[in-house]
């Protein structure tokens, strides 16, 4: 994957507030998420809401630390 479509990953994949009950991801919790959203949900890479719900419908499988940022927000 090209570094601008793994920058793309890393801003869309948790960044949409609406995708969140409580808040926007910060650029840490972004990259926690990169790898899983790459390998798990990529046909979703471009709509957030669609990523945000495929990253929590795929929890059991998230590393750990991308599962802390989905709990934490509420998905």
């Amino acid at each position: 994957m090209t570094k601008t479509a793994l920058i793309s990953v890393a801003l869309l994949v948790l960044g949409s507030a609406q995708g969140f009950a409580q808040s926007a991801a910060t650029p840490q919790e972004k990259m926690a998420c990169r790898a899983d959203a790459e390998s798990l949900c990529a046909q979703h890479i471009g709509k957030p809401t669609e990523m945000n719900a495929c990253l929590a419908a795929n929890k059991a499988k998230l590393s750990e630390p991308c599962r802390k940022v989905v709990d934490a927000h509420g998905g």
